[in-house]
């Protein structure tokens, strides 16, 4: 049983970022969702072991780097949550709705 639960933006993020990697090798998008998951399943089990990154969010969310992708979570939930699955290059601070003000 999983340890962790993905909310539905996190599913349709995992979903695309298969769809685009698989555009040009599956075994290459397989490989990368596996990696995810294991380290979903590691977050779950030592939810400390991501960071919270004070210019992005409060210190509810923390982020773990996989490959090129960022898991965005909440350690304190159980099972743990996991928000969003996003590209680090992309603007997460925008992605995620928050505002400086809201730091």
């Amino acid at each position: 049983m999983k340890r962790f639960i993905l909310t539905p933006r996190a599913r349709q993020d995992l979903s695309d970022i298969w769809d685009y990697i698989a555009q040009d090798n599956i075994e290459a998008a397989d490989h990368v969702l596996d990696a995810l998951e294991r380290a979903m399943l590691k977050l779950a089990k030592h939810p400390s072991v991501g960071h919270w990154r004070e210019e992005l969010a409060d210190k509810r969310h923390r982020f773990f780097l996989v490959y090129s992708y960022l898991i965005v979570y909440r350690h304190e939930t159980k099972p743990l949550q996991v928000i969003r699955v996003l590209h680090a290059a992309r603007d997460v601070w925008s992605i995620l709705g928050l505002t400086p003000d809201e730091l």
